[in-house]
Formats: C-alpha cells, sequence, structure tokens
C-alpha cells in the first residue's frame, strides 16, 4: 500500500492549527494563572447575589 505524498495545502494548514492549538494554551494557562492569583490573595469573593450584606453598608452616610 503507497501512500500518496502531502499536498502543499496540508502543510499550511497544520502550521495554522499548531499556531491556533499554541494561543488557545497561552490563554489557558493565563486564566488559570489569574485564578490561582485571585484564589490565594486571601481577599473575601462575595458574588453579587442582589442581598443586603451587614458588611458591605456605608456607616453614616447620606442615607441614615
Amino acid at each position: 500500500m503507497v501512500f500518496k505524498p502531502e499536498h502543499e495545502l496540508h502543510k499550511r494548514r497544520l502550521g495554522r492549527n499548531v499556531g491556533v492549538a499554541v494561543t488557545l494554551g497561552l490563554f489557558i494557562l493565563l486564566v488559570f494563572a489569574l485564578t490561582v492569583v485571585k484564589v490565594t490573595r486571601g481577599d473575601p469573593m462575595q458574588g453579587f447575589d442582589h442581598t443586603v450584606r451587614p458588611e458591605m453598608a456605608v456607616e453614616g452616610g447620606a442615607g441614615e
């Protein structure tokens, strides 16, 4: 069984696919690194959950 020689188009696609894979991998590493830094800083992480949180209230503000 004889394989056909690879066409030039396939070589170009391979280079482009490798470039996209490297870019995607770097993006994933960036998001992971930012996540690790945010978690290890130790700041309290609270989401926006539409409830009143007393620790977020401003004391002596205009509303009192």
